[in-house]
């Protein structure tokens, strides 16, 4: 990753965070996986990432009460408004970064944009999202507090939503990705949070996830696993 990227992330970080809206989002998708360094400092934990993307969850029903304007805020870094989909989901875009926000999908679904006036913006809506809330972290860079799903949430979440993916390179790095998360966390001491995680989710979903660890092959975190059950 290049020192201009990000500098470039840390500086809207601390933009959002002056702007009061910081601690009303959950950063999520692959920044995730370098932010996780601090939190396992005292454990093998190695995490290259490559991509342009950035990723903000805005929790349902959102807390942010102030009113920001995301473009405006971000303008002169030289970001641009672009819309994709016949329904114009709104992405920041940069030559390093495309920032997007995005909120869970409930109930029957919309293809719609879902409006955050207060950030004078729209979000995409995704499925399975409100599981990254379920269990969080707060974690520092460069002296600024950020929120992170737990990474036993994070890795389940990758192995449930890998099936999805139309792109099969991106499905083979979520399942990496995940498998040597959740063996940090083992080292960390952590089984017991991968357990009641993994409970926490249905049926149907538990299945996927024991699926696809026995496609990369990680017996240690099946056994933990299957002992829940």
């Amino acid at each position: 990753m290049e020192k201009k990227q990000y500098n470039l992330v840390v500086e809207i970080l601390s933009r959002l965070d002056k702007a009061g809206v910081l601690d009303k989002l959950v950063l999520v998708g692959s920044w995730c996986l370098l932010f996780y360094k601090e939190y396992f400092s005292k454990v093998k934990y190695i995490s290259a990432i490559k991509t342009r993307d950035i990723d903000f969850l805005v929790p349902l029903p959102s807390r942010i009460g102030v009113k920001v304007n995301i473009v405006a805020l971000l303008k002169d870094l030289g970001f641009i408004v672009g819309f994709y989909g016949d329904k114009g989901v709104m992405k920041l875009e940069h030559p390093e970064l495309i920032l997007e926000f995005l909120v869970p999908e409930k109930g029957k679904g919309s293809t719609s944009p879902y409006a955050l006036p207060q950030l004078g913006i729209n979000a995409q809506r995704l499925r399975f999202l409100s599981f990254l809330t379920y269990k969080k972290i707060q974690v520092s860079v460069e002296g600024i507090k950020i929120t992170l799903p737990h990474p036993a949430v994070f890795s389940l979440h990758k192995l449930i939503i890998s099936e999805r993916r139309q792109d099969k390179e991106k499905a083979i790095r979520d399942k990496e990705s995940a498998k040597r998360i959740l063996k940090a966390l083992i080292e960390k001491g952590e089984s017991d949070t991968i357990k009641e995680v993994f409970g926490s989710v249905c049926v149907s979903w538990q299945k996927k996830i024991l699926k696809n660890l026995d496609r990369v092959e990680d017996n240690e975190v099946i056994s933990l696993l299957e002992s829940k059950k």
